[in-house]
């Protein structure tokens, strides 16, 4: 029953914004760590933005990986954003 719930958005699941980390900027994008608290332990999340064509683009990343504390997720989060950034760059917001 707990599945169904946090699939159709009766989780535990708390809003991104409330625990947005501080913002790094990493080869023009900005990185914005934003782990989502689940069950006691914290989603890895992020949002990268860049100014493309006059625009600003905003991608969300979001994995499964869990972590006991909010400080590894977002430290893990923008390991794993610059790592997105590195392989995609802008092609990320097509």
């Amino acid at each position: 029953m707990s599945f169904l719930k946090r699939l159709f958005g009766g989780g535990e699941t708390k809003p991104a914004a409330e625990l947005r980390g501080e913002a790094e900027t990493y080869e023009g994008f900005t990185i914005t760590p934003a782990p989502m608290a689940e069950a006691g332990q914290f989603r890895l999340s992020a949002t990268i933005e860049r100014e493309v064509n006059g625009e600003m683009k905003t991608h969300r990343l979001v994995r499964a990986d869990l972590f006991p504390d909010r400080a590894s997720a977002e430290s893990a989060a923008l390991q794993k954003a610059r790592r997105v950034i590195d392989e995609q760059g802008v092609k990320l917001f097509d």
